[in-house]
């Protein structure tokens, strides 16, 4: 479920990019109030659909029913929504939605397909910190990871300290990262950390680290480095990990693994709407 005062910000502003001096294509049509049908033209997870009445309610308002719930498994030619009202309202919000709509379908639908081929319930499939989402449109792409199956990462740089190879560089060593960190935050913030040899581990395993990532690691290395974590530290495996060979990661006894492919690789779920006709002039 999307916030519907951010929500409501962020419309207002893609809809002032598309619609700032009007809507020329509509010029030679009768605002007749018209009926029109939102359908999926292949399968996927739908999400996004609190932005078609929000949208709507923007421009005007209309009478919008909802066929199906965000998170839900749809076949090609299944009908997601009917709307009634003006012509002008629903044709000048029709790209907005389209594009919030595919985008997020297409990231919910990817998402599932990656608990799929995982396969393993103990173990969470998250999005990719906070970096690998688009500009703008970051509320949008990780609530449709969570429609999708998965979980959110940090939704914002506030929502715990993630120390990478800058940072460690930066303090000299993986150690002094995670003391400096631990020393500028309260108990609430936790304190992750990346690692790319056993060295770093075990210094980030002695330096109580509240979350260790292993970085461009196969299977086989999380499974070892995986039995030296002491309970209490939770376990991140990331970096080269996608849809081809997540199942390799099944049981290697991480928490989590993030794939940064959830939203930065994405091809959006064929979505079109469809006007039905004129109702009245």
């Amino acid at each position: 479920m999307l916030n519907d005062f951010l929500l409501k910000q962020k419309l207002t502003a893609f809809l002032k990019e598309d619609l700032e001096f009007g809507d020329a294509s509509l010029a030679p049509l009768p605002d007749h109030v018209i009926e029109g049908t939102f359908i999926a033209k292949a399968d996927g997870i739908v999400c996004g659909l609190q932005v078609i009445s929000a949208v709507y309610d923007l421009l005007g308002g209309a009478e919008v029913e909802l066929l199906v719930s965000d998170g839900e498994k749809v076949a090609k030619k299944t009908e997601l929504a009917r709307v009634k009202g003006s012509a002008a309202v629903l044709l000048s919000g029709e790209r907005v939605i389209l594009n919030l709509l595919q985008h997020m379908s297409g990231i919910a639908t990817k998402t599932a397909q990656a608990v799929q081929l995982l396969a393993d319930p103990t173990i969470k499939i998250v999005d990719t910190r906070t970096r690998k989402t688009m500009p703008g449109l970051r509320m949008f792409e990780k609530a449709a990871v969570r429609a999708g199956g998965g979980f959110n990462h940090r939704m914002g740089l506030t929502h715990g300290i993630m120390l990478k190879d800058n940072h460690l560089a930066l303090a000299g060593s993986v150690g002094k990262a995670i003391d400096l960190a631990k020393q500028s935050v309260g108990p609430m913030t936790r304190v992750e950390v990346e690692v790319e040899t056993l060295s770093e581990l075990q210094e980030a395993i002695k330096h109580r680290a509240d979350v260790i990532m292993f970085d461009n690691q196969k299977p086989a290395t999380i499974k070892q480095w995986q039995k030296l974590v002491p309970a209490g530290i939770l376990t991140e495996a990331s970096g080269g990990i996608d849809l081809a060979n997540i199942a390799q990661y099944q049981g290697c006894g991480v928490d989590f693994i993030s794939l940064g492919t959830l939203t930065n690789a994405v091809e959006p779920l064929d979505i079109s709407f469809l006007v039905n006709g004129a109702i009245k002039s």
